[in-house]
């Protein structure tokens, strides 16, 4: 065996592994959804019967569907807001500012809690009777605020729990990226006599493009899909205010036993994720240097 043969054979062997668990645990059960999507399944019997696109076409005939959508878009400007935020500490946070490390910690931390135990603790700051919040804008002299039950005050309580839960994570990515980019380049602009600013506009922004478009990317992602705020919080209320795409597709599957239907709301789902994504590439990524 020639020495560039012997080369192949270990980089395949390297690959085997990688690309077995790729193969088990990504394609094959997004094409296993992809199937069921086409099909009448109750999730409990083997039988499986074909109805083609019939799945589909209910659900583009159901307008609630699409409307629950609406219901992402707070989630959706939360994550904006959570990536402005996190951005600004990790500038902060990369000076050099006395207990940094401390600070750093601290708004890390409730990204490590488990997200069924935030969405408890909030539910009690949340309360309308017993709740932190209220009590202290009853020390402003302001009445009582239904936070979870109105329907045009939930999404954004609910997606402000995410803004808190999330920034850290952001923060650690931004200040990695901040402590990545060349110190020649800021020491230049300060001999130029570039003003703060004129340094973030044009050197610390562009250099960091690729992981704000990252940080953004999993926003969108993390917006269309979740999940366990409303479930744990709300269920879904008040009047399915609160309801998102992801928490209708397990009902469909687990409540109602249509797992066909539910598998075609997860393909559809995955079909936005990408249109969004893409779209959001175009507008954030711009031209390649």
């Amino acid at each position: 065996m020639s020495y560039q043969q012997q080369k192949i054979t270990l980089i395949l062997s390297f690959l085997i592994v990688p690309l077995t668990l790729l193969l088990t645990f990504t394609y094959y059960p997004a094409l296993r959804l992809i199937y069921l999507s086409f099909t009448s399944w109750d999730g409990l019997t083997p039988v499986k019967t074909w109805v083609g696109f019939s799945n589909y076409k209910e659900i583009m005939g159901n307008r609630e569907v699409f409307y629950i959508f609406l219901h992402n878009v707070a989630y959706f400007v939360g994550g904006i807001l959570q990536n402005v935020v996190a951005f600004f500490f990790a500038v902060l946070l990369n000076s050099k500012l006395k207990g940094r490390n401390v600070f750093r910690t601290v708004l890390f931390l409730p990204y490590i809690m488990n997200g069924v135990a935030v969405a408890f603790m909030f539910g009690y700051v949340f309360d309308t009777n017993t709740g932190s919040l209220n009590y202290f804008l009853s020390l402003l002299g302001m009445d009582p605020i239904s936070w979870l039950g109105k329907p045009g005050l939930v999404n954004v309580s609910l997606a402000s729990i995410g803004v808190w839960k999330f920034m850290g994570f952001n923060m650690v990515v931004y200040l990695g990226a901040l402590q990545s980019l060349p110190e020649d380049l800021y020491e230049a602009a300060k001999i130029d006599g570039a003003r703060r600013f004129q340094v973030l506009r044009y050197i610390t922004i562009p250099g960091m493009r690729k992981i704000i478009e990252l940080n953004l990317f999993l926003t969108v992602i993390g917006a269309l899909e979740v999940f366990d705020l409303p479930f744990v919080l709300t269920k879904g209320g008040p009047l399915a205010a609160s309801k998102t795409y992801v928490q209708q597709t397990v009902e469909t599957a687990f409540q109602y036993n249509n797992f066909g239907l539910a598998s075609a709301m997860s393909v559809l789902l995955m079909i936005v994720v990408i249109v969004v994504v893409s779209a959001q590439r175009r507008i954030v990524g711009g031209k390649e240097e």
